[in-house]
């Protein structure tokens, strides 16, 4: 239903028509503030026969199950769909978008990479990157069951899910929309492993501490790194993003994933490829966005509305 037409049906009272210019008045209004209202507010009401529902699954990868939520969208739809992975090693989940993201019309999927979080399998970058795929296949399969439309799934992904996202959507030509969250990108982190033998040690003592990734260690992961530092180079994937919507967001204090470090390298290789549609900005926030999480939201959403606009 168009917004003029909603709006017309919600301001009828007792078979007095409010006059048309008064509804110009509050479309022009609420489209110029859409995308707060969705974000800020709860819905004024909600379709009774196909309501919005939190739903439990699990989905096969490479013969392994992975532990997924589906946030569905109000309505019959069908509806966009955003793909929404979580960084290394997944205690920020940015839940808080998948929310706000249904709330203005997304289904929207989260789940667990193979090995991380009671998933099945053994973790690894590279299973991560795989389970990208097999996350959006899935999807695709089940569109009738979740309503869900094919054509229209974009993938959002947070520090290593933001390499994540543009890893798996440089493989899969029909997605269109990817946004990479302070993206962490392990091509150059192997690089400056190479030479800053510190920082790699603390890496790998980090990693022989994350017991929630089943079957991991500082020592696979640095291996795992060096063994392909081309491949998991985003400033590499720019040809492989032609015809693309990217969005690249970075939070000006990251200590993680330093704008200047990572951020900055990424947009200049991405806006050189001019078959690429990017949209990029800084934002105040640190590496979890702790303070700016709803103008996180925000930047993320007001991208995916105009990206899925045809």
């Amino acid at each position: 239903m168009s917004l003029f037409k909603e709006l017309k049906r919600r301001f009828v009272f007792r078979s007095v028509t409010v006059p048309f210019f008064i509804l110009l008045i509050l479309t022009l209004n609420l489209t110029g503030c859409a995308s707060k209202i969705k974000i800020n507010a709860d819905p004024i009401q909600i379709d009774e026969t196909h309501p919005p529902a939190l739903i439990e699954l699990n989905f096969d990868s490479h013969g392994d199950r992975l532990n997924g939520i589906l946030y569905q969208a109000d309505g019959l739809g069908p509806h966009p769909t955003v793909v929404l992975l979580h960084g290394y090693p997944g205690n920020e989940k940015n839940l808080d978008l998948a929310q706000s993201m249904r709330r203005a019309g997304y289904n929207v999927l989260f789940f667990h990479y193979r090995g991380a979080w009671g998933s099945e399998g053994t973790f690894s970058f590279t299973h991560v990157i795989e389970d990208v795929g097999s996350a959006i296949n899935y999807l695709r399969n089940q569109a009738d069951k979740y309503r869900i439309d094919s054509e229209k799934i974009l993938v959002v992904g947070h520090s290593m899910g933001g390499f994540a996202a543009l890893q798996g959507a440089a493989k899969d030509k029909q997605v269109k929309c990817v946004a990479g969250i302070a993206p962490a990108d392990f091509g150059l982190v192997a690089n400056i492993f190479q030479t800053n033998i510190d920082a790699a040690n603390n890496f790998a003592s980090g990693a022989d501490g994350l017991t929630m990734l089943n079957n991991w260690s500082g020592s696979k992961a640095i291996d795992e790194l060096k063994n392909n530092r081309d491949a998991f180079s985003l400033v590499g994937l720019a040809p492989k993003l032609k015809g693309k919507s990217v969005l690249l967001v970075a939070g000006d204090k990251d200590k993680a994933v330093a704008p200047a470090v990572f951020h900055t390298p990424l947009v200049e290789a991405y806006a050189a490829q001019p078959d690429i549609a990017l949209s990029h900005t800084v934002i105040s926030g640190d590496h979890a966005f702790s303070w700016s999480r709803i103008q996180l939201v925000e930047t993320v959403l007001d991208w995916a509305l105009s990206c899925e606009a045809p």
